[in-house]
C-alpha cells in the first residue's frame, strides 16, 4: 500500500511536467533542455527566450562536491545502465536481475570506525548517505528510467526535482523492481525511495540538506541447482535450455533488506568576508543521521540438508540494526591556511535479536549496544596546480575502537594530465554478523565480540588521469586480523558448515587497473584492465588474476544530425579462480578452494541512440552462451544469464 501511494505522488509530478512540455512546439525544446556538449543541440530556440542552460542544472552530495547533470550518450553511459545504474565492472551479476553480484575485486579502504551492517550481498542496491545527491535547477527537471526484466517484471526509477525558490529545492525519487526471474523461486521485488532537500538564506550565512530514504529489497532465495543437475547445466542439452526445470536445492525460502535513514546538515558562517584580497568563512555545522534496519530470512520448513540441523519446524531468522550519529564540527576556510575543520561525534547503536540462545555448551546473547564519543578531523588546501585532502576519525571507546586517516596529494601537470598519490590507514571492528549471529539453523550461532580482534589496514595507492595517455590506478595494500566466512568444512551429512573466521596473519594485496579508449575516425576501442595479486599463506582471499573489458563501437550522427547513434560489441572476461560461494542465509559470499570459476568470455551487442533527451538503450546480452559452452557461472551452483534481449531508455525533461 505504502509502495502504491508513493508511486501515485510520484506519476502526479510527472504528468504536471509532461502537461507542461505538451504546450511547447513540438519541434523546438527550449534552451533548458539542450546539452551544451552536444553539437545537435549547439543551435540556439527559436521562438523561445533563452531561460535556462544545462549548465545550470547543477547536483552535488553530502561533501559538496557539484557537477553538472549530464544528458550525453557516451560509452560510459552504456556501461551505467543497469540496475545499479553505476558501471558494475567487477562485479558479476546473478541470474535474475536484482539479485546480489559476486565481486571479482577487493576494495580494502574502509573510511569507518564502526562495524557495518551485515547482509553485505544485499547492499548492492541498498542506498547510504554518500548515494544521495542534492540539487539545484533554474526550471523543474523531470528523469525516468526504465528496463526490461526477466519474465514478468520491469525496472523504473522516477525522478523529479524542482526549485521553488533560488534558494530552495527538493527532490522526490522512487526505483522500483520486480522480475521472475528464469529459476524457480528466483523472484526479486525492490523498492528504494529518496525525498531531498536543500535550503539556503539570501545571504547564504545558513544552509541546510536532508534527505528521507526508504528501502525494502525482497529476494525469494533457492540455494543454486543442485550438485547433480551441474552437468546437466554444463552439457548444453536441448531438455535443459528451460531453466525452470532445474531442481533447486530449496524452493521455499526468501530474505528481505528493510531499513529507513534520516539525514540532516546545516551550518551558520558565523564569519563570511569576501573581498578582493582575502576570503575568511568560520562555519558553525551540525549533522544528524537515523538509521533504522533489519535483515529477515523466512524458510517454511527447514532444508537440513543444506544448512544443517534446525531448532524449529519454520525458520524465521530476524536482526535489527539502530544507529544514531550526530557531529558538530567548526570549519574555517582562509586563502592562505585552506580549509580546516575539528568536531566531536556521538554514536548510539542497538544492534542484535530478541532473545538468547542458548547451546549444549555455549550462551548465545542478543544484543551488542554502545554510545560513544568520537573525534573528526579534515584539511584541505588547494595551491596552483597542487592539492591535498586529507580526513581523519577517531572513537573515543574502549569496546568500539576504530579509527582512519586519508590523505590525497593530487598535482596537475598540465591540461591533460593529473597525477595523485594517497595513503589509507583504518582499524575497526569486524561487522555485525561476525561478532554476533543467531538463526534457527544450529550451524549458525556464534558470538566473537571479545574473541575477533581490529581488521588493520594500510594502503598505498596512485593514479594518473590524462585524455590523451590513460587512466591508470595501483593500490598496495597490507590487512592484518582479514576477517571472512569460510567453507569451514563438509560433514558426514554432506552438509556445508559456514563460519567467520580470522586471518591471524598478515596478507598483502596489490590491484592495478587502466583504462585507454582508442579512436579512429567514427570507429573506438574502449579498453579496461585489472590485474590483481594476493600474497598469504592461506588462501582466504581469493580474486580472479585478470579482469577485462574490451568494447568495440561505432558512433555517428544521423537524420540531419537529428539523431545520435552508437552501436558494438563488449566483450567481458576474468581468468578462472576459486570463486566466492553465496550463502543465502547470511546474504553473504564466503571463501571456498574447491571449485574453480571463469574463464568464459561473456560477449553484448548493443544499440543507443539519442534522440532530443531521450537516451534509448537495446542490448542482446550473452549473445554468445550458445556456441562458446555452458559452463558460465554466476558463483558455486549458481548459473549466470543465458542470451536474452533487453530494451531500456533514459527520458530527461525541462521545463
Amino acid at each position: 500500500m505504502q509502495r502504491k501511494i508513493l508511486i501515485t505522488l510520484i506519476f502526479c509530478f510527472f504528468l504536471a511536467n509532461v502537461n507542461a512540455q505538451i504546450k511547447l512546439n513540438s519541434t523546438n525544446a527550449p534552451r533548458g533542455s539542450r546539452n551544451a556538449n552536444d553539437s545537435t543541440d549547439s543551435k540556439a530556440s527559436r521562438g523561445y527566450k533563452d531561460v535556462a542552460s544545462i549548465d545550470m542544472y547543477l547536483q552535488f552530495n553530502k561533501a559538496v562536491d557539484t557537477s553538472i547533470v549530464d544528458t550525453t550518450l557516451t560509452i560510459k553511459k552504456d556501461y551505467k545502465f543497469n540496475y545499479l545504474q553505476k558501471d558494475n565492472f567487477g562485479l558479476m551479476p546473478f541470474a535474475n536481475i536484482g539479485q546480489t553480484y559476486n565481486s571479482l575485486s577487493f576494495n580494502a579502504v574502509n573510511n569507518n570506525t564502526q562495524p557495518l551492517f551485515g547482509a553485505r550481498a544485499r547492499h548492492f542496491n541498498y542506498l547510504e548517505k554518500d548515494d544521495i545527491k542534492y540539487y539545484m535547477v533554474p526550471t523543474p527537471w523531470t528523469r525516468l528510467t526504465y528496463k526490461t526484466a526477466f519474465e514478468q517484471g520491469q525496472m523504473l526509477d522516477a525522478f523529479f526535482s524542482v526549485n521553488l525558490s533560488k534558494q530552495f529545492n527538493f527532490s522526490i525519487a522512487y526505483k522500483g523492481l520486480r522480475s521472475l526471474g528464469n529459476y524457480q523461486n528466483a523472484l526479486t521485488s525492490t523498492g528504494n525511495f529518496r525525498f531531498t532537500t536543500n535550503y539556503e538564506t539570501k545571504n547564504k550565512r545558513y544552509k541546510a540538506k536532508g534527505h528521507i530514504i526508504m528501502q525494502d529489497l525482497l529476494n525469494q532465495e533457492n540455494g543454486g541447482i543442485k550438485d547433480d543437475d551441474i552437468e546437466n547445466f554444463t552439457s548444453g542439452d536441448e531438455e535443459f535450455l528451460d531453466r525452470s526445470v532445474f531442481d533447486m536445492n530449496f524452493e521455499n525460502a526468501e530474505s528481505i533488506l528493510r531499513g529507513k535513514q534520516f539525514f540532516f546538515n546545516h551550518s551558520y558562517d558565523i564569519i563570511n568576508k569576501k573581498d578582493s584580497i582575502s576570503n575568511n568563512r568560520l562555519s558553525l555545522v551540525n549533522e544528524l543521521s537515523f538509521e533504522d534496519k533489519y535483515f529477515q530470512y523466512d524458510q517454511n520448513s527447514p532444508t537440513s540438508d543444506y544448512f544443517g540441523d534446525s531448532f524449529t519446524s519454520r525458520v524465521s531468522d530476524r536482526v535489527t540494526l539502530e544507529d544514531f550519529r550526530t557531529k558538530i564540527y567548526i570549519e574555517y576556510l582562509n586563502n592562505l591556511l585552506g580549509e580546516i575543520s575539528f568536531g566531536i561525534n556521538y554514536t548510539d547503536i542497538n544492534y542484535g535479536y530478541d532473545s538468547v540462545v542458548l547451546l549444549s555448551n555455549e550462551m548465545i546473547p542478543n544484543r551488542i549496544q554502545a554510545n560513544y564519543l568520537g573525534i573528526d578531523a579534515s584539511y584541505n588546501k588547494n595551491l596552483n596546480s597542487i592539492s591535498l585532502k586529507s580526513k581523519a576519525s577517531l572513537n573515543l571507546s574502549d569496546e568500539f575502537v576504530g579509527s582512519y586517516i586519508d590523505a590525497e596529494l593530487g598535482v596537475k601537470i598540465n591540461n591533460d594530465i593529473k597525477i595523485a598519490g594517497g595513503i589509507n590507514v583504518s582499524s575497526q571492528l569486524p561487522n555485525y554478523n561476525y561478532l554476533l549471529y543467531q538463526s534457527d539453523y544450529t550451524n549458525y550461532n556464534w558470538y566473537n565480540f571479545n574473541g575477533f580482534r581490529n581488521v588493520n589496514t594500510q594502503q598505498l595507492r596512485f593514479n594518473i588521469e590524462s585524455k590523451k595517455l590513460l587512466n591508470a590506478s595501483l593500490d598496495i595494500s597490507n590487512i592484518e586480523n582479514y576477517t571472512y566466512f569460510n567453507l569451514d568444512e563438509i560433514n558426514s551429512n554432506d552438509v556445508k558448515v559456514i563460519k567467520p573466521q580470522q586471518y591471524n596473519n598478515s596478507l598483502q594485496y596489490l590491484r592495478l587497473k587502466v583504462e585507454r579508449e582508442f579512436k579512429v575516425g567514427k570507429f573506438a576501442l574502449d579498453n579496461t584492465i585489472m590485474y590483481q595479486n594476493v600474497i598469504s599463506d592461506v588462501e582466504v582471499l581469493n580474486v580472479p588474476t585478470f579482469i577485462t573489458r574490451n568494447t568495440l563501437y561505432y558512433s555517428n550522427y544521423i537524420f540531419k544530425k537529428a539523431m545520435q547513434l552508437q552501436t558494438g560489441v563488449t566483450f567481458n572476461y576474468f581468468t578462472e579462480y576459486n570463486m566466492n560461494g553465496y550463502d543465502p542465509l547470511l546474504s553473504e559470499f564466503y571463501t571456498q578452494n574447491s571449485t574453480s570459476i571463469g574463464g568464459f568470455p561473456r560477449l553484448d551487442f548493443f544499440i543507443n541512440a539519442k534522440v532530443r533527451q531521450t537516451r534509448i538503450f537495446l542490448k542482446a546480452e550473452h549473445f554468445n552462451s550458445s556456441f562458446t559452452g555452458y559452463d558460465y557461472f554466476s558463483a558455486p551452483n549458481h548459473p549466470f544469464r543465458d542470451f536474452t534481449i533487453r530494451f531500456g531508455l533514459v527520458w530527461d525533461f525541462f521545463l
